[in-house]
């Protein structure tokens, strides 16, 4: 009976959180699916994958449908002995995305509960935390791995916390549990943005180990931390392991190009350029969206109503009530920094309210943690809009320059900021009277004060868009007045609002103090205000509307008439769909693109599209063997261009272009016959084409023909008089791709900046090349050594505290 008392509240908050999800995405029970953008790219580019995943039974891990080739690494590969996955699977056991909201609550309830906080608390601010808007919108465009990785960032901290504190067992097997999932979410720029908030909690401890002189303690506690994070990253060893080998080849590794695709100098070869590190940078004013979240104009596509500026400028101009009510359902009211936003980053005013109150009433110094963790993302978030602190990062804090849209590091903010609001209303409730009044009087203030000089403000604030010149030049100055009238409505509406609540929640509060309401009563109150508060603002950005059947998720591209005429013909071939402007995976889903949606692109494939084919060089598409264009028509329809000129599968070229770096082999791009010339650079795999400077004039009338397809082998068969340098459209790929001749292993080398280059003898010869990367043998082996690690450390801990609990209670 006792069992059942103590853990009775915590599954009915469980049972809650299930509930929750499923009604808040409800959608999910008619058995349709929210349509998420980044998904649907997602599944163009998988496809391949995936239909040999199913034919086969085994794993590609190689795919020829995007960028002319690449690795499935961060496409969904499925790797051997994948236990955490398996674990995942079981915690995500709703229908999706309802199984990401509720790893958002139940997060977030471990950590308040390692916080010693109240079931009945923590419930309402685990659900808080779970509706922040960034944490739903991200839901609606289809950032999974990001909002997997996210729900994963609480277990992690609670479990540092628990070591920290000395409970070694428990908190160093949930650190190694929670670890593991977060790395297994496979979003790194997320996990990387929790360590620095692991840092300032460890910076805390260590602070107070070293002030205690508890030197034991400290390094047991880095020590089960070092076990804990060891197996937590062994067990994720083939993904990092293959994810770190891509990265250099990647657009997140280094370019080799020193001048940039207009000629001009390039000074900065680094993974990306500070530029596009910090497109996506956080106004300073517009930090202040956290509690108003139309204060910044809300997104891109506001719905205003037909009692706006906007609505009423329609009407004036003749548009009938209809059409013009449909047109101000998505208006650009967003006036902030960032090119594109789907929804304010709104962390809730009643949050923040209890936040401050935390600050003021709360005497654990770990609130400290928190709130240094809330700031540092805050200013690291501003990005280009503080360029002192976020270039010291981008050039000196290793591996910061790896990742963009800067903005996202709120997330740690969106995460510390509950736990502050929690933590605020777990000690309002413990004080005194007199303690509770002055704590309740000086947040209202602040925060009451903040919306009143804001609103006042408003005078100072242009409400002018960054596309507002070109909404003027479209459709004239009166139209951006509209806009900007709309957008002065919001930012008055939305302080009035949160002013309304914080009166609400205060009241609340005060009625509390003179024991008007009872403290169950406050308490589910102010949780209700909480969550509705973000429950009513997420809905206005994700909500039934976005939920279709499942077969449009499943098949998120329909095939044109485009598409049918160029699949008729059955050849190994690659599609170049100009209107995709090598950012779309429409093409992918249907043949092999040479274009794709992915955040780390193939560099020199994205650079050869740069540099040669945006310019027009027709030889570039010749070499990938790019048999259709699928072009545009003046009324938008799509239609295929056959180009006679393509090389083919592969080709014996008559001479060698020999240069001795990047630059010199970029540029010989520029005025080469690909069919008879091939470019090969000195410095790059000498040792593997030795005949290279030999002036010799090769056999140019052999023929290559494919036998055999498939994404993760190839087959040829070569006929050649005199033998010579074969030139092969695939994409060169140094670690894992191996080429047979005759079954007897050959050296293969990079040629034209992209392709395979393989010298071959005469006479009739079978080539194959597959892929048979290192790394996921590797790092398989590493998976199941740690896997095993881990189970024997949770049964041994598992059985340690049992044994402990036994003794104290005999």
């Amino acid at each position: 009976m006792k069992i059942l008392n103590r853990f009775y509240p915590h599954a009915i908050a469980i049972l809650g959180f299930v509930l929750v999800s499923l009604i808040y995405f409800y959608p999910v029970l008619q058995r349709k699916q929210i349509f998420q953008s980044d998904i649907a790219q997602y599944t163009g580019m998988a496809k391949e994958q995936n239909d040999f995943r199913a034919a086969e039974k085994v794993e590609p891990y190689w795919t020829n449908s995007a960028f002319g080739g690449m690795p499935t690494y961060q496409l969904g590969a499925k790797y051997p002995y994948d236990f955490i996955g398996a674990i995942d699977d079981v915690l995500r056991f709703l229908p999706r995305p309802a199984d990401y909201l509720f790893l958002y609550f139940l997060g977030f309830y471990g950590l308040l509960l390692v916080l010693k906080t109240d079931p009945l608390k923590a419930f309402f601010g685990a659900i808080a935390f779970g509706f922040s808007t960034y944490l739903i919108i991200i839901l609606g465009v289809g950032h999974n791995a990001k909002a997997h990785a996210i729900a994963y960032m609480p277990l992690v901290i609670a479990g540092f916390i628990l070591v920290y504190r000395k409970k070694y067992v428990v908190g160093g097997l949930l650190t190694m549990i929670a670890t593991a999932l977060e790395i297994n979410a496979n979003h790194f720029q997320m996990t990387y943005y929790l360590l620095i908030f692991l840092l300032i909690l460890s910076a805390y401890f260590t602070f107070n180990f070293i002030k205690e002189k508890e030197y034991k303690s400290f390094f047991t506690a880095i020590g089960v931390l070092a076990v804990a994070g060891i197996l937590a990253i062994g067990a994720n060893a083939t993904n990092l392991l293959a994810t770190a080998e891509y990265a250099d080849f990647s657009t997140r590794g280094k370019s080799e190009l020193t001048f940039n695709p207009d000629g001009s100098k390039n000074t900065d070869t680094s993974a990306m350029t500070r530029d596009y590190i910090t497109e996506y940078s956080y106004g300073v004013m517009e930090s202040f969206n956290l509690i108003a979240p139309r204060l910044f104009g809300g997104s891109n596509s506001e719905s205003l109503g037909t009692d706006s500026s906007m609505y009423d400028f329609m009407i004036s101009q003749g548009v009938p009530a209809g059409q013009a009510a449909d047109f101000v359902s998505g208006m650009p009211t967003y006036w902030g920094d960032q090119p594109i936003v789907a929804a304010p980053a709104y962390i809730g005013v009643v949050v923040f309210f209890l936040g401050i109150l935390a600050l003021i009433i709360d005497e654990r110094k770990i609130k400290y943690v928190f709130l240094s963790g809330a700031v540092v993302a805050l200013l690291l978030s501003w990005g280009k809009n503080f360029p002192a602190l976020t270039d010291f990062f981008i050039d000196y804090v290793p591996m910061y320059n790896k990742f963009r849209a800067v903005s996202s590091i709120q997330v740690i903010l969106e995460l510390c900021f509950p736990v502050l609001a929690v933590m605020g209303l777990q000690s309002f409730f413990k004080a005194d009277k007199k303690e509770q009044w002055q704590a309740l009087w000086q947040s209202t203030a602040i925060v009451i004060g903040t919306i009143v000089i804001l609103f006042l403000s408003k005078g100072m604030f242009s409400f002018s868009g960054a596309s507002d010149s070109y909404f003027t030049e479209s459709y004239g100055p009166s139209f951006v007045d509209a806009l900007k009238n709309d957008r002065k409505t919001l930012f008055s509406a939305d302080l009035l609002r949160s002013a309304f609540l914080i009166i609400l929640t205060a009241g609340v509060l005060w009625m509390l103090i003179k024991n008007k309401i009872a403290q169950n009563t406050a308490i589910i109150l102010v949780g209700l205000f909480m969550v509705s508060d973000l429950f009513f603002v997420d809905k206005k950005y994700v909500s039934a509307k976005d939920f279709v059947s499942k077969r449009e998720v499943e098949v998120p591209f329909q095939e044109t008439p485009a598409d049918a005429q160029i699949l008729k013909d059955s050849s190994h071939y690659r599609v170049f769909e100009v209107n995709g402007n090598f950012s779309s995976a429409r093409a992918s889903y249907f043949h092999k693109s040479i274009g794709g949606y992915h955040a780390a692109k193939p560099r020199r494939v994205q650079q050869l599209f740069d540099y040669q084919i945006a310019k027009n060089n027709l030889e570039i598409l010749n070499m990938l063997n790019v048999k259709y264009v699928i072009q545009t028509d003046k009324e938008g329809k799509e239609f295929p261009v056959y180009n006679p000129d393509a090389n083919g599968n592969a080709w014996f070229v008559s001479d060698v272009k020999l240069v001795n770096n990047a630059n010199a082999e970029m540029k010989a791009l520029e005025h080469l016959n690909t069919k008879k010339v091939a470019v090969f650079n000195m410095q790059l795999h000498r040792d593997k084409f030795k005949n290279a400077r030999l002036k010799r004039n090769m056999d140019t009338t052999g023929k290559i023909q494919l036998r055999v397809y498939k994404p993760n082998y190839i087959k040829y068969l070569s006929e050649s008089k005199d033998g010579g340098l074969a030139v092969f459209s695939e994409i060169y790929y140094p670690n894992g791709w191996n080429a047979y001749v005759d079954g007897e292993k050959t050296d293969h080398f990079p040629v034209n900046y992209v392709l395979r280059g393989m010298m071959l003898p005469k006479g009739v010869h079978t080539v194959e090349f597959k892929f048979e990367p290192e790394v996921i043998k590797t790092g398989s082996t590493i998976t199941l050594i740690s896997g095993v690690g881990m189970l024997l450390l949770l049964i041994g801990g598992v059985y340690f505290e049992r044994k402990k609990g036994s003794k104290i209670v005999g």
